[in-house]
């Protein structure tokens, strides 16, 4: 992929050899001379732990990346706090 054809905000499909196993998705960050700062927006349950350990971020080459052409494979959650309520009735014991 050329430098001209990469925008900040936009989502790409990258590839890197040495940290993340299988192709993954990123939005672009920041563009440098030659590579680009994905967060990364999904990649396969068998990088999980490597995308941890990245924080969600990678830089990847310029010749790495290409235009998605396919759904992704399991999004990258954001941690949530989730609270439930439920409300609990009393039972009346009276016969």
């Amino acid at each position: 992929m050329k430098k001209s054809d990469i925008k900040i905000d936009s989502i790409v499909g990258a590839k890197s050899d040495e940290e993340i196993s299988k192709p993954f998705e990123g939005k672009v960050e920041k563009i440098y001379e030659n590579s680009v700062l994905l967060s990364i927006t999904s990649y396969e349950p068998e990088d999980e732990t490597n995308v941890s350990d990245l924080n969600g971020k990678i830089v990847v080459s310029f010749k790495n990346l290409k235009k998605l052409a396919k759904k992704p494979s399991k999004q990258a959650e954001t941690p949530t706090n989730e609270i439930k309520i439920s409300k609990i009735e009393a039972k009346d014991d009276q016969q």
